[in-house]
């Protein structure tokens, strides 16, 4: 177990446990969280808990022009019944991640503390958000980590059904245009499993994390 002084670094990848636990302690600055998502590593902890600093192998990423849509999902986006903004309500869909009912999860790891860090990451132009309206009303939504090239996810919610598919369909279609090379779901789950994301080995993930954007 690695212990994090004050001094913003992380130990070798390689040296993470068999789950992708890397190291423990630190703080929550935008440096560190920068640096952290620049190398392959992200935050996720429970409350009360040290902080836990992640870099899992394999890592569940999607390749943008994987993107899979079903016959629904594309009724559903012709529709017209969501309406999708950007970072104009960053905090609210943070909390909204904090607070929605996930099947099988007693409570959250969106503490305040970490809401409070990625507000300032999102100050910093680092943070965005994605938001599904449908009326007035915010029904969806997901927020992560935009390195410029990867977009780093880190949480979602749903209070309709389908609308944080609606807001991570079209955050993809945003990036394809964008030329963003992957988007980083962190872990496996049968949800972005549906919409084609799929797990790789980490040194392949840390290539295309690594590669110079090209203008």
């Amino acid at each position: 177990m690695f212990f994090l002084s004050d001094k913003i670094e992380f130990p070798a990848l390689e040296l993470a446990s068999s789950d992708g636990l890397l190291a423990v302690g630190g703080d929550l600055s935008s440096e560190r969280l920068i640096y952290a998502y620049q190398h392959g590593i992200f935050p996720w902890f429970d409350e009360g808990s040290m902080i836990l600093w992640w870099s899992p192998d394999p890592r569940m990423v999607l390749y943008p022009d994987r993107l899979r849509l079903s016959k629904s999902m594309k009724q559903i986006l012709r529709s017209g019944k969501f309406r999708v903004t950007y970072n104009q309500n960053f905090e609210e869909v943070v909390r909204n991640c904090s607070t929605i009912k996930r099947k099988g999860e007693d409570g959250t790891w969106i503490t305040n503390e970490m809401i409070t860090a990625y507000k300032r990451l999102h100050d910093l132009g680092y943070a965005k958000s994605v938001e599904v309206w449908n009326g007035d009303h915010l029904v969806g939504g997901l927020y992560g980590v935009d390195l410029g090239h990867v977009f780093c996810g880190e949480s979602m919610f749903s209070k309709e059904s389908n609308a944080s598919k609606v807001a991570f369909i079209s955050l993809v279609k945003d990036l394809i245009h964008k030329n963003y090379q992957l988007i980083d779901c962190q872990v496996y789950t049968d949800h972005l499993a549906s919409l084609g994301a799929e797990e790789i080995p980490r040194d392949e993930f840390l290539k295309v994390l690594n590669k110079t954007v090209k203008g």
